[in-house]
């Protein structure tokens, strides 16, 4: 080969390394500035909804959309360095365009999702727990009331009543978004919770059907009747001594439940004497036939283990308190003094 010629393949070689070296060193360039700079400074806040089953390539795509990666390929790339592709949580994640690749993809891999709060009280009747569950925004109570009364739901969960009352666990519940928006899934936690606190009222396991209706039944009673933890033992004394004499409950709370949605709040005479109410405890001895709402862990295990005592009445102070008597004078007088204000 001519000394010419060997100068030119020399050459281009030297261009080829130098070329190679260049586009080497801008790729590393580019690399380092994608993993060490933040998109946007000051950063913004950026609500980010990663969906089941998404691919890692999407989310990349998604979080360049959105302004949280400047470069989705380089940000896939990073996922399989890190071997984190298939490792991201469904969910909602907060965000901010502040932050560099690796918390994005550390806020993916470990962060906590978004929770929104569900509050269900003591003592709700299931069309008001629906309601409840609507009014806070998430699912419909229409269809609320369908799985309440779904006929596989309560023998799923070995429900011994037509409907779910008294079972929808009272409590406060953090959802995702999505869990929000499933009526069943609510429907289901709820179940869940009332038999996760069945474990501490029955430790040594659920009674039989029987024995499970009445104490149900009894604590929703317990906990229509009264706010106060302290009474709610005495409160299922008095009624578990009064169903051991045969004597007629009388609580106004279980005939407010049989007038159902629309009672006015006004209990009449005439509402405690009619006798086509099944839930009327002032003309049916005995239990109502099911539960009047769904109560707490405390109503529940007031029920289970009723004081013993010999109380058999108990009227309203006023200051969410109650007064108890052993005998109808004792109790008439206390109504004079409490009620009346004699």
């Amino acid at each position: 080969m001519n000394n010419p010629m060997r100068k030119l393949i020399l050459a281009l070689v030297a261009i080829c390394f130098l070329a190679v070296v260049a586009i080497s060193g801008f790729v590393l360039y580019q690399a380092h500035h994608f993993l060490n700079t933040p998109p946007e400074l000051p950063g913004r806040d950026v609500t980010v909804t990663i969906e089941q089953g998404a691919t890692f390539d999407a989310v990349a795509t998604m979080l360049a959309e959105k302004g949280l990666v400047t470069n989705a390929h380089y940000f896939a790339l990073l996922g399989k360095w890190k071997e984190a592709a298939a490792s991201i949580q469904a969910g909602e994640f907060e965000m901010n365009t502040s932050w560099k690749p690796s918390k994005i993809l550390d806020t993916l891999l470990h962060g906590k999702p978004i929770l929104y709060k569900l509050s269900i009280p003591e003592g709700l009747t299931w069309w008001q727990t629906a309601q409840a569950i609507q009014d806070a925004g998430y699912a419909n109570a229409t269809k609320i009331d369908e799985l309440v009364h779904d006929p596989d739901l309560l023998a799923q969960y070995n429900i011994p009543f037509d409907s779910a009352e008294g079972f929808l666990f009272p409590d406060t519940y953090l959802l995702t978004r999505k869990e929000t928006e499933n009526p069943h899934f609510i429907v289901e936690l709820l179940l869940k919770t009332f038999w996760k606190n069945a474990d501490k009222v029955w430790p040594d396991g659920t009674p039989d059907a029987d024995t499970l209706k009445r104490i149900v039944i009894l604590a929703s009673v317990v906990e229509k009747e009264t706010g106060a933890p302290e009474e709610r033992g005495t409160i299922a004394g008095v009624y578990d001594t009064r169903l051991k004499r045969n004597m007629l409950l009388q609580a106004d709370p279980t005939v407010i439940y049989g007038l159902g949605k629309e009672f006015d709040g006004n209990l009449t005479r005439k509402h405690l004497d009619d006798p086509k109410n099944p839930y009327n405890t002032y003309r049916h001895a005995g239990l109502p036939p099911g539960p009047i709402c769904s109560p707490g862990l405390d109503a529940l295990m007031a029920a289970a283990h009723p004081e013993a005592h010999d109380y058999l009445f108990f009227v309203a102070k006023g200051n969410g308190t109650h007064q108890f008597s052993k005998t109808l004078r004792q109790h008439i007088n206390a109504v004079r003094k409490y009620q009346l204000k004699k």
